[in-house]
C-alpha cells in the first residue's frame, strides 16, 4: 500500500507537527473513499521506542459509543425492544427519584438527565456501578426529552445492562456477538478477557495526558481499564476496525443492519439544542453526533471538518479520537492520537487533521 505521504501529504504534515508540538507521540489513521482504502497506518510511536502501526491496539474512548448504540439497534430489529421503551421495562430498579419516564430514546439522544453520576469505574464492580446509577436522582430542573446534555458515562452502563438482560450474556461478549465479530472487528474489545490482555498488552498504545503543561503517562494501558468494561469509554482496537464499522453504515448497513435502521440511528433527532455538557449547540442522532457545522464550524466541538456534508455522522473520543462517515462524499475517517493535550489544543488538532484529509482528497 502507498504511504500516507503519497495519498494524504498535508494530513501527514499535520500529524508530524503534532508530534513536534508534544500533543501526541503517535497517531493511527484509517481513511477510505468510495470503498477504496486510502490510509491504514500509524505515524510516530505507540510507546517509547515502539512504532505506532496499523496493528496497534488504541483506546477509542467515546468514539466507541456508537457500537453500543447499534447493538441496541440490532435488538430493536429483532423485535426484542422498542426505542420508546422505558428503561424500567428491562431494569425495574432504575425507576427511582424521577427517572421513571426515561426511555431508551432519551438515553440515545442525550436528553435523559443523569449526566453527572460517577459509576466508579474501574474501581467498582459492574453491579455496584449499576446500583449507584439506579439510586441516583434526576438532575434538578431537567425536562426529560427536552433538556439536552451529553452523558459521558452513566447512561451507557444502563444501555450495557439492557443488552445483558435481554441477551443473558455478559456485556463484553454480547458486543462481540452482536457487532464486532459479524463485522470482522475481531481485534477490538469493549472489555478484554484477562487472557487476551495478557497476550496483547505489549501491543496496547500508551495514552498520555497533559497535566500542568506536561504530557504524563496514564494508566489506561493497564489491566483494570482494559479488562473491566465501560460501555461509553473503553472500546479499543486498531482504528481501522472502527473504520470498517462506519463503512458498514455507509453501505446502508450491509451486511448487518437494515437500511431503515441505519437511517433512524444516524439522522437528526435532537436539533438546535444547546448541549449543557459540551457548552455548544450540537445535533444528535441516536448514539451519533450529526454534523453541527451550522452552529459554527470553527467552534463546534468534535466536528468532522469544515467540508463535511450535512448528513455526516460519527462520534469523537475525549481529547483523542474521531470517527465518522460522510455519505455525500462516500468518505470514512477514523483517527486516534495517543496524547490528550487538553480540549482547546485537541479541537484545533482534530479540525486541522480532518480539514487536511478533505483537502488531500480534493473534497474541500
Amino acid at each position: 500500500m502507498s504511504t500516507l505521504s503519497d495519498r494524504l501529504p498535508t494530513t501527514e504534515q499535520r500529524i508530524l507537527a503534532g508530534i513536534e508540538a508534544g500533543l501526541h507521540t503517535g497517531v493511527q489513521i484509517y481513511v477510505s473513499h468510495q470503498g477504496e482504502t486510502i490510509a491504514d497506518t500509524g505515524v510516530g510511536e505507540a510507546r517509547p521506542g515502539v512504532p505506532m502501526t496499523a496493528e496497534t491496539i488504541n483506546l477509542w474512548l467515546s468514539a466507541g459509543k456508537p457500537l453500543t448504540a447499534m447493538a441496541i439497534a440490532r435488538l430493536w430489529e429483532q423485535g426484542q425492544l422498542s426505542l420508546d421503551d422505558r428503561v424500567t421495562r428491562f431494569i425495574p430498579e432504575f425507576g427511582t427519584h424521577g427517572k421513571e419516564p426515561i426511555t431508551l430514546l432519551h438515553i440515545l439522544n442525550h436528553t435523559a438527565g443523569f449526566r453527572n453520576v460517577d459509576p466508579g469505574w474501574p474501581e467498582l464492580s459492574w453491579e455496584e456501578s449499576l446500583q449507584r446509577i439506579c439510586d441516583a436522582p434526576l438532575e434538578e430542573n431537567w425536562q426529560i426529552g427536552k433538556s439536552a446534555g451529553y452523558h459521558v458515562s452513566s447512561s451507557w452502563f444502563i444501555l450495557g445492562e439492557v443488552l445483558q438482560r435481554i441477551t443473558e450474556t455478559a456485556y463484553p461478549q454480547a458486543m462481540r456477538e452482536l457487532i464486532l465479530e459479524p463485522l470482522g472487528m475481531t481485534g477490538s474489545w469493549l472489555g478484554m478477557p484477562a487472557e487476551v490482555y495478557e497476550q496483547s498488552k505489549e501491543n496496547i498504545a500508551y495514552v498520555y495526558q497533559r497535566d500542568k503543561g506536561e504530557m504524563l503517562l496514564t494508566d489506561w494501558h493497564e489491566a483494570p481499564r482494559c479488562v473491566k468494561a465501560s460501555p461509553g469509554g473503553n472500546a479499543r482496537g486498531p482504528i481501522r476496525e472502527l473504520g470498517w464499522f462506519y463503512e458498514c453504515l455507509l453501505n446502508a448497513g450491509m451486511p448487518l443492519f437494515e437500511p431503515q435502521t441505519v437511517e433512524t440511528m444516524t439522522t437528526r433527532h435532537r436539533v438546535d439544542e444547546f448541549d449543557l455538557t459540551l457548552q455548544h449547540k450540537v445535533d444528535y442522532g441516536l448514539g451519533f453526533i450529526v454534523n453541527s457545522n451550522r452552529y459554527g464550524a470553527q467552534t463546534v466541538p468534535y466536528g468532522f471538518g469544515e467540508a463535511a456534508s450535512e448528513p455526516t455522522f460519527g462520534h469523537g473520543g475525549s481529547q483523542s479520537s474521531i470517527a465518522f462517515a460522510d455519505p455525500e462524499r462516500e468518505l470514512v475517517v477514523a483517527v486516534v492520537a495517543n496524547g490528550r493535550p487538553g480540549e482547546p489544543k485537541h479541537q484545533r488538532r482534530a479540525k486541522e487533521i480532518n480539514d487536511a484529509i478533505y483537502a488531500d482528497l480534493g473534497l474541500n
